[in-house]
């Protein structure tokens, strides 16, 4: 019998991991009974306008309300399995099971890095409460095994996160060409929340480097901080980029943005696993990622794409590498999209992890 799945993410943001959220409630409800728990007015909450969601508000000094509020949830609607995805959530979701009389099995996708060992008894008690973690890397399965200790240590699975070539509205890239005024221009463009640890910045100075060139930066996201966002276009004012630098603000049309570019740039420090990165290799744009972290689990450097030290001298230049050989950029490209559509199938890795869910013990 196929077990009732709540997905949980009360996180304020809306980004790769809120995303993904998304993409396993909506799969999944196809296979079984699933729910999703959100926070009111969150940007996931507007993201997700025409689904039915339950609402619970996290209280970091009173925690047992929201977590009564759950358990009441989990026991009506016969909750057979919460997997949460915001470790910040972790706490109530582990009380809401405590106080429930279902006692549900509790799946974590791990989507950050872990650094310390967790072998306190605040995170022993809840890691023996968790059935399953699901690694989105194996770094970050190896970091699970590292950092909490054996005994306690729930079943952990690696699946990668997938994407899909979704398909593409020609004649709205075409408008959207028009909107931005873009001619023959070289694209670069970055996908993502607009924070300093997306690196926008190093877009930036990497254009200024590269400002004889015929080559323009298309800024895609929502700003997280809007005085992260006004350095961000002072620094484009200072350097005499206004003509060649665009903010697009939040779009849901990120496939025919991403047609716009040339290439799509990764420049998180310690991106976990990078589903930007995947995205755009699937849409057949070729790319530029830091060089640690997920992207070592999915770039080969030079193959299928490029990776760069997260400074704005190598990324100018390897901008500049692709801007010169159109024929190199083709061939990532074109390696790129066989790897996402193979390696990283959205519909088969769904597949391993509702496995992983439905066969949680």
């Amino acid at each position: 019998m196929s077990k009732n799945i709540l997905e949980l993410c009360l996180s304020p943001d809306l980004g790769g991991l809120e995303l993904f959220v998304t993409t396993c409630y909506k799969d999944f409800k196809t296979k079984t009974n699933c729910k999703i728990a959100v926070s009111k007015n969150s940007k996931l909450d507007k993201y997700l306008d025409n689904e039915e969601k339950f609402y619970i508000k996290r209280n970091k000094l009173f925690p047992i309300f929201p977590a009564l509020k759950l358990a009441k949830y989990i026991d009506s609607n016969d909750i057979d399995v919460v997997h949460f995805h915001w470790t910040k959530d972790i706490n109530l979701v582990i009380l809401a099971k405590v106080l429930s009389k279902k006692k549900p099995q509790i799946i974590q996708t791990r989507n950050m890095t872990m650094t310390r060992f967790k072998d306190d008894f605040y995170h022993r008690w809840l890691y023996k409460n968790i059935s399953t973690m699901h690694a989105v890397t194996y770094q970050v399965k190896e970091q699970i095994k590292k950092f909490v200790p054996s005994d306690i240590c729930p079943n952990v699975e690696m699946v990668y996160m997938g994407c899909e070539a979704s398909s593409v509205n020609e004649q709205r890239v075409e408008e959207l060409r028009k909107i931005y005024n873009l001619k023959d221009e070289f694209i670069v463009g970055i996908v993502g929340r607009i924070e300093e640890s997306k690196g926008q910045y190093l877009v930036i100075e990497a254009l200024h480097k590269l400002k004889e060139l015929n080559i323009k930066a298309l800024i895609v996201g929502l700003p997280m901080e809007e005085t992260y966002l006004d350095n961000l276009k002072s620094k484009v004012k200072d350097f005499g980029l206004e003509n060649k630098v665009i903010f697009t603000g939040f779009t849901k049309e990120v496939n025919e943005h991403m047609q716009l570019f040339d290439v799509n740039i990764l420049a998180t420090p310690k991106e976990t696993f990078g589903l930007v990165v995947i995205e755009a290799m699937a849409n057949g744009i070729c790319m530029i990622a830091t060089n640690k972290a997920g992207p070592l689990e999915i770039i080969e450097d030079g193959v299928d794409g490029l990776l760069f030290e997260r400074n704005s001298d190598d990324l100018a230049n390897k901008i500049k590498m692709l801007y010169q050989d159109k024929e190199l950029k083709s061939k990532l490209a074109r390696a790129g999209k066989i790897k996402a559509n193979t390696m990283f199938d959205k519909n088969t890795q769904l597949d391993k992890l509702y496995q992983v869910i439905e066969g949680t013990k």
